[in-house]
C-alpha cells in the first residue's frame, strides 16, 4: 500500500508520536464488544482521525457524524444509550435527569426531575429552563433554524419547566418513539441565554455541560479537548484531552493508526484495512464489528425534468442490481445488507421474499433492466443523461456512487458524477440545486418508527431533499406511531415501504451499511454500537499505558 507523503506530513504535524504499547488484548473479530478490561486508568491525551468537518457545529441543525465525534464531548444531552450496552435499542440512562420517568397520564406524560449543580462550561448553572430552551429548538425550530429531527417529536404537544429542577414533556399521544428520539445524540443542551442573545450562536461556537472543555480548533486539521474537572459525573472523564484531527483520506488515516500516530477512527474501515492492520500490528490492535444504521440512497430532484415523472424515478431504481452489488461491494466498502427502509433485522423490516416484491429488489436483473429501458422509452428519455451529485468521502459514497453510474449504464442512461466537500454538499441538498443525488439515512438509536422520518414530505421530514409533499405517506407514518400493536406497525411499514420504493418512487435505498472498527488495543472504555453517533461523549474512554 503507497501513500502520499505530502499526506503522512499534515497529518503528523498534529498528531503527537505515542510509543506503541506492549499490551496483551487479544484481537476481536466479529463481537459486540471489548474484551473484559482491567480498572480504568486516569490521564493520557486520545488522538483520533476523523475523515470529514461539519458544515456547522450546531447538533440541532447537522446530521453528520462529522459533527458528533469532534464536538460531542463538549455537551450533556437529557438521557442516552447506556455505554456499557449501546448495541441494545432499549437501554436508556440518565445524563441529566436523576432517574428514567415512569409516564403518567396514559403514557402522555414525562416528567423528569434534573441533576442539582451542573454547570455550564462558562461557570453558569444549568437548569431546567436550559433543557427546556433546547428542546423547543429541535421540537420546534424558530424562524430562520433549521432542526433536522423535528419528525422525531410529532408526538409532542408541549414542554415545560415548572421549576428549576424539573422538566414536563407533554405528549399528543402515547408513542414507544418518544424516548428512544430523547436519547437521540444530537440533542445537546444549549444555554437558554446564549439561545437568547442569538438563536444560531452555537453554529459557530461551543460551550456545553459535557466531559471534555473546548480548547480550540484549526481548519481543516483538529479539534482540541481538554478534562472538565467539574462534569456532572463523579471521576468522569478519565482523559485528560482529546485531539479530533480530520484528514479526507483513507490511506492517510490507516496508516496514522498503523504508525501509533492515532489509536482509532470511530467511523469504520473496509475489510482491507481491517486485514491490513491486524497482519501489521497483531497484538495490538483490537477489532470491534457491528451491523450499521445507516444507508446511502439515490433521491431524484421531482422538481426537475423529467424527474417529475414517476415512470423515470422508477426505472433508476429497477436498473441496480442490489443483491449482486451486495456480493461485489461487500469485499470493498464498509457497505453489505440488502434491505428496504427499515433497518434489516428489526422486527419491522422487510423479508427477503418481502423485498423481492419491490422494484430495484427482484431477483432476476435481466428482467428489472428490460422494464426500466421499456419505462424511460414510454417517457419520452431513452438516452437519459444527468448529473449526480455526490459527497467526497471515499468510504463508501465514492464507491457507492462509482458504482450506481455503472449500474445505470446498463439501461442506457449516462451519467456524470460530481463529488463536494461536506459544507458545499449540504448546502446543494438543501438548495435543492440537483438532479439526482447521493443521500443517506444515518440514524443513531435503532428505531424504524423513527428513522423513516427521512422519507416524509419536505415540510415534515428528518432533511426529506426530494422536493415533494405525499400526504398519504405522512399518514401513513402518523399512524405507525399512534399504534403499540407490533403487527399493525409492521403491516404499516410495508405499506409505508411500498409507497416510497415503488408507488411514488421518491427516493431509493442502495445497501446497508457494516462497521468495522480497528483500534490500538490500549484504547478501553470505548464499545461499537450499531451507529457511529452513538457513545462518542468519550467519558469512559481510557488509555491503558
Amino acid at each position: 500500500m503507497r501513500f502520499r507523503g505530502g499526506e503522512i506530513m499534515k497529518l503528523s504535524r498534529y498528531l503527537r508520536p505515542v510509543p506503541i504499547a506492549a499490551v496483551g488484548a487479544a484481537i476481536a473479530i466479529g463481537f459486540a464488544g471489548p474484551p473484559v478490561q482491567a480498572a480504568p486508568k486516569q490521564g493520557g491525551t486520545l488522538n483520533f482521525v476523523v475523515p470529514d468537518e461539519p458544515p456547522s457545529w450546531d447538533g440541532h441543525r447537522e446530521t453528520t457524524f462529522a459533527l458528533i465525534h469532534p464536538f460531542a464531548p463538549f455537551y450533556s444531552v437529557l438521557i442516552k444509550v447506556n455505554p456499557d450496552n449501546p448495541s441494545s435499542p432499549t437501554d436508556f440512562v440518565c445524563d441529566l435527569c436523576t432517574e428514567m420517568p415512569t409516564p403518567a397520564d396514559g403514557g402522555k406524560t414525562y416528567t423528569f426531575k434534573i441533576k442539582p449543580g451542573v454547570k455550564f462550561h462558562d461557570g453558569t448553572p444549568l437548569t431546567a429552563h436550559d433543557i427546556v430552551a433546547s428542546f423547543r429548538k429541535i421540537i420546534f425550530p424558530p424562524e430562520g433554524t433549521t432542526s433536522a429531527r423535528v419528525a422525531f417529536f410529532v408526538m409532542v404537544d408541549s414542554v415545560e419547566a415548572p421549576d428549576d429542577h424539573t422538566v414536563v414533556f407533554k405528549l399528543k399521544y402515547p408513542s414507544g418513539a418518544f424516548i428512544p428520539a430523547l436519547a437521540t445524540p444530537y440533542n445537546f443542551i444549549y444555554s437558554k441565554a446564549k439561545l437568547a442573545e442569538d438563536i444560531r450562536w452555537y453554529e459557530k461556537n461551543v460551550m456545553g455541560s459535557g466531559p471534555f472543555k473546548f480548547v480550540g480548533r484549526e481548519a481543516g486539521a483538529y479539534v482540541r479537548g481538554e478534562r472538565n474537572k467539574d462534569y456532572h459525573v463523579a471521576g468522569l472523564p478519565y482523559l485528560d484531552g482529546f485531539e479530533a484531527i480530520f484528514s479526507n483520506k483513507q490511506a492517510v488515516r490507516v496508516q496514522a493508526i498503523r504508525g501509533d500516530r492515532a489509536a482509532i477512527e470511530f467511523r469504520g474501515f473496509p475489510p482491507k484495512s481491517r486485514d491490513d492492520l491486524v497482519a501489521a500490528l497483531g497484538k495490538d490492535v483490537t477489532v470491534q464489528e457491528s451491523d450499521w444504521n445507516c444507508v446511502l440512497l439515490f433521491t431524484p430532484n421531482h422538481r426537475k425534468k423529467p424527474f417529475d415523472d414517476v415512470r423515470v424515478r422508477r426505472a433508476l431504481t429497477l436498473g441496480v442490481d442490489r443483491w449482486g452489488g451486495s456480493e461485489s461491494l461487500s469485499r470493498i466498502a464498509i457497505v453489505k445488507a440488502v434491505g428496504g427502509v427499515a433497518f434489516p433485522g428489526h422486527p419491522l423490516a422487510a423479508t427477503k421474499v418481502e423485498l423481492e416484491q419491490l422494484p430495484g429488489y427482484w431477483p432476476d436483473i435481466n428482467k428489472s433492466r428490460a422494464e426500466a429501458k421499456r419505462l424511460l422509452q414510454e417517457a419520452g428519455v431513452p438516452d437519459l443523461k444527468f448529473v449526480l451529485w455526490n459527497r467526497a468521502v471515499d468510504q463508501p459514497y465514492t464507491i457507492v456512487g462509482t458504482w450506481l453510474i455503472d449500474q445505470w449504464r446498463q439501461i442506457g442512461v449516462t451519467v456524470e458524477q460530481k463529488m463536494e466537500p461536506t459544507g458545499p454538499f449540504y448546502a446543494r441538498l438543501r438548495s435543492q440545486d440537483f438532479d439526482v443525488t447521493v443521500d443517506f439515512n444515518c440514524q443513531s438509536v435503532v428505531n424504524p418508527l423513527l428513522d423513516i422520518g427521512k422519507f416524509l414530505s419536505e415540510d415534515i421530514g428528518n432533511e426529506s431533499y426530494g422536493g415533494y409533499t405525499d400526504r398519504d405517506l405522512d399518514k401513513i407514518f402518523e399512524a405507525m406511531n399512534r399504534t403499540s400493536d407490533t403487527a399493525e406497525q409492521r403491516k404499516l411499514m410495508r405499506q409505508f415501504e411500498k409507497r416510497v420504493l415503488d408507488e411514488q418512487a421518491h427516493s431509493f435505498v442502495t445497501l446497508w451499511w457494516n462497521r468495522i472498527i480497528p483500534h490500538r488495543s490500549y484504547l478501553k472504555g470505548w464499545k461499537v454500537s450499531p451507529s457511529h453517533y452513538l457513545n462518542q461523549d468519550l467519558a469512559n474512554v481510557w488509555l491503558d499505558k
